[in-house]
């Protein structure tokens, strides 16, 4: 009988499109696929290394699967992805009794090692793991960016885009599976087809995306040094591409950006910020920064948070810093106390609560289209085109007029809200007409 695996996934939704190829190999190999780790044979773990945090949680997955193992449940234990490509031989040593690790880009030996092989014919086929109406398209690996504090190019090496003609092939496939919301990915976006094709070209892929007929194409990811502006006007006169960008900053002190090596002052970061919101009015902007990097100040973090509380991103995820090894800030230590830190992340994250709530308000009375991505127990729970899933806001609907039935609302069709409450980080309404 032919054993099944099943593909455990953690970190980020780039991990979730090599486990979602992963599973699509392995069924055009004929190999079975479990719904779980309890009922399968094989258990692969797509680990991710990015932070201190996040590598421990892989660790310990990998000793759940060797306890599985141990007690008999599981044939193998197999680990994939950006801890195991870090940490292999380290790995190795300290947990043996998995069978095999691999790094990011060895799926062929993966295959190989159950029993099959890499069909490379299969040119964007994958097995999504997202809600059928929206998914993740990757369309580079890797990065080239010298950040001091990031383990990305060791973990993913130097940036590689994928080519157009390939990234149009897995797009159509996607749409052919019925996904509504393409949502582009990659460490940086804006350095797309530098590689290939001698310059940036993520506008000519976006109008070439767009064209498909997607609902909605959302951006993340979008480095703020040499920013490609040429995609501004494609963002804005193209309907179905989100005015929602994903540009993290990181920090916004001009010396602790030089520290990191972001390659921006505190005056580009506003006059680019300017510009992008005067070329796509009503764009939402997201961004994730850094604090408690080892050589920033008190005075530092404040002017932070008064940089923040005059610009106003829309969305906003911090993380307290992060000491890596092999890193370039490695030998600046990690001088901040975590309760330091802590402290920092909640000074920033109460600041953006106001400014969300703020935000928010404007949207009360307002009638707006909403993406359902699943209802429950008679509420539905949906998105705007200005929210990503899981990261953003959502909207929340516990009734509807004009005939019809929350619970009869369907995930992955849009409808006409009217929002009549709003909290910092959800809206609150009633669906009032049909979308599409």
């Amino acid at each position: 009988m032919t054993s099944k695996i099943f593909v455990h996934t953690l970190g980020c939704s780039k991990n979730s499109v090599d486990s979602e190829v992963l599973v699509a190999q392995a069924r055009a190999n004929s190999l079975g696929i479990a719904d779980s780790a309890e009922t399968a044979d094989i258990l692969i773990i797509n680990t991710c290394g990015f932070i201190e945090a996040a590598k421990q949680e892989s660790i310990d997955h990998i000793l759940q699967g060797v306890e599985l193992k141990n007690s008999g449940k599981l044939q193998k234990v197999m680990v994939m992805g950006c801890l195991s490509e870090r940490y292999a031989e380290d790995l190795k040593i300290e947990i043996p009794e998995v069978d095999a690790y691999y790094g990011t880009t060895h799926l062929p030996e993966i295959l190989a090692d159950l029993g099959g092989s890499y069909k490379y014919d299969l040119i964007g086929e994958r097995e999504l793991s997202t809600p059928k109406h929206f998914a993740y398209l990757k369309i580079s690996e890797g990065c080239d960016n010298p950040c001091s504090f990031c383990a990305i190019p060791l973990m993913r090496g130097g940036h590689k885009s994928k080519t157009t003609p390939d990234i149009l092939i897995e797009a159509m496939a996607l749409k052919a599976k019925g996904v509504r919301e393409l949502i582009l990915i990659g460490q940086d976006l804006t350095y797309y087809g530098l590689d290939l094709y001698g310059k940036r070209t993520l506008d000519d892929l976006l109008k070439r995306l767009s064209d498909i007929g997607f609902d909605w194409i959302r951006l993340l990811y979008a480095y703020p040094a040499k920013f490609p502006k040429e995609i501004l006007p494609v963002i804005r006169d193209r309907e179905n591409i989100c005015k929602y960008l994903d540009m993290p900053i990181q920090h916004t002190d001009t010396e602790v950006l030089k520290h990191m090596r972001r390659g921006v002052t505190q005056n580009k970061l506003t006059d680019l910020i300017a510009e992008i919101r005067t070329e796509v009015p009503g764009i939402r902007l997201r961004t994730t920064l850094i604090v408690g990097y080892p050589t920033e100040t008190k005075g530092q973090f404040d002017g932070m948070l008064s940089f923040l509380e005059e610009t106003k991103f829309d969305r906003l995820g911090v993380f307290p810093y992060s000491q890596e090894d092999d890193t370039l800030a490695f030998d600046l230590g990690d001088k901040i106390s975590t309760k330091e830190k802590q402290r920092r992340v909640k000074a920033v994250m109460e600041l953006q609560e106001n400014i969300s709530l703020f935000k928010n308000m404007d949207m009360i009375g307002k009638t707006i289209p909403v993406l359902i991505d699943n209802v429950d127990n008679g509420v539905a729970y949906g998105r705007t085109e200005y929210d990503c899933p899981e990261v953003d806001n959502e909207v929340i609907i516990d009734s509807a007029s004009n005939g019809f039935e929350v619970s009869e609302l369907m995930p992955g069709q849009f409808y006409q809200v009217e929002i009549g409450d709003v909290q910092p980080f959800d809206l609150f309404g009633e669906v009032v007409a049909g979308g599409k």
